[in-house]
């Protein structure tokens, strides 16, 4: 039992550690509030912004979806582009994605079979989790990320995303 006892306060003990090791997309760093290491941030925001203007780009047959969808579109064109520009700027040697990551697709390849009602239910609950997420990435990374153009182009965008999360949170139910 003493051992049991011993193995959980190492592990409470290390778990911040660990945490920070850990990749973005394990979710350990938004619940502890841990800033993503900046490899992880560019990532996600590709990842991200892609999702946003393929999903959006499907929506835009829903007359009720419309006009959220071209914003979202034009936005996230917006967010990517000024995110390679500082990718360039800033000399980083990352490599952004072109294509959506696993887990996006999956939910790409479900709006894509559903339609009306469902479709209209699906969407705006995988843009009100998508913007969850993006706002917890953009504020985390604000406040303690390692770049400095990141980190001052993540705070300015935080009010763009609280602005999608309150719009997302309006979409028909």
């Amino acid at each position: 039992m003493k051992k049991m006892y011993f193995l959980v306060a190492a592990l409470c003990v290390a778990a911040p550690a660990l945490a920070e090791s850990l990749p973005e997309r394990t979710g350990i760093n938004s619940v502890m509030g841990i800033a993503p290491k900046t490899d992880d941030f560019i990532q996600a925001v590709v990842w991200s912004d892609l999702f946003e203007i393929q999903s959006s780009q499907q929506a835009l047959s829903e007359p009720s979806l419309k006009d959220f969808a071209s914003k979202m579109i034009e936005d996230h064109h917006k967010t990517s582009a000024e995110l390679k520009q500082i990718v360039s700027d800033n000399n980083m040697n990352n490599t952004l994605p072109v294509d959506v990551d696993e887990s996006s697709q999956k939910k790409l390849d479900t709006l894509h079979g559903l339609h009306g009602e469902s479709f209209v239910r699906q969407y705006r609950e995988d843009q009100i989790t998508a913007h969850e997420n993006a706002l917890s990435l953009f504020q985390r990374y604000a406040k303690n990320g390692d770049n400095p153009a990141l980190k001052k182009w993540a705070a300015s965008t935080v009010p763009t995303l609280e602005e999608h999360l309150r719009l997302a949170k309006n979409l028909p139910q």
